[in-house]
């Protein structure tokens, strides 16, 4: 059963404009899938996430709703919500897997983060290292904040965003095939070079190593950001997370 943390939800006969300088005719629905039994740091973004995003659907005019049951994952639940978001794990069920896969190819909107996108054989689940464009190859560590060069300054979730900035502290993955590479795959941010290398224990040496990015096909972006308990104390990169979420709520035109 979904544990409801219901926010603001506001329906209006009127475009909403909100800040970032998007308009909603009508509340879109947000579920956030999280999960407490993974590792710590996850948690920990989770836990902050949360409250993160209630502030925002006050402020913006959406609906959030959360839940840690994976098994919500389901056609019956998901046609209710406009936006997914996987917080700080990834469904690991066939069921779950395949639901999500009719909600993203009939039109649903996704956002991940972090841990969202570790998948280190595409054996695991074809499909999504299509969705992804890559699965993992390799992870700085320990966390570090990196320097974050900006890709395609055009694009909504990347509105009001300098060219680049510093993310705070993170655990920084490495991708392979490079995303880049794939014709579906449109790259928003970057890790800069300035970074490498990147980390002590494991460490990036050098290279293209995208940070967030969308697959063309699908309204989606995927972020490598989401380790740990400072990922919320940069306010450009908050500006990015609001931007993404307004962006794939907002019916396409």
């Amino acid at each position: 059963m979904i544990r409801f943390s219901r926010a603001l939800c506001c329906f209006a006969a009127f475009a909403l404009a909100t800040s970032t300088g998007f308009s909603q005719s009508e509340a879109f629905h947000v579920l956030a899938f999280y999960s407490t039994n993974v590792e710590q740091d996850h948690v920990d973004f989770a836990q902050q996430a949360i409250p993160f995003f209630k502030d925002l659907a006050k402020k913006d005019h959406f609906d959030f709703e959360t839940t840690s049951n994976w098994d919500d994952m389901n056609p019956t639940v998901l046609k209710q919500y406009q936006v997914v978001l996987w917080l700080d794990d990834a469904p690991s069920k066939q069921p779950q897997r395949a639901a999500f896969q009719d909600y993203m190819e009939h039109g649903g909107a996704w956002l991940g983060f972090h841990i969202a996108g570790y998948m280190d054989s595409r054996k695991t689940w074809p499909w999504f290292a299509d969705f992804l464009g890559t699965i993992f190859y390799g992870n700085s560590w320990p966390p570090l904040p990196a320097k974050l060069d900006i890709d395609d300054p055009t694009h909504p979730a990347m509105k009001g965003l300098p060219a680049t900035y510093v993310s705070p502290a993170n655990e920084w993955y490495s991708w392979k095939p490079d995303p880049r590479h794939s014709p579906d795959i449109k790259v928003l941010m970057t890790l800069d070079p300035s970074n490498y290398p990147l980390g002590f224990k494991d460490t990036l040496y050098g290279g293209d190593i995208p940070v967030t990015w969308t697959n063309t096909k699908y309204k989606m972006i995927y972020t490598n950001v989401g380790h740990g308990n400072k990922i919320f104390t940069e306010p450009t990169q908050n500006i990015f997370i609001e931007n993404a979420l307004l962006w794939l709520g907002t019916p396409k035109k």
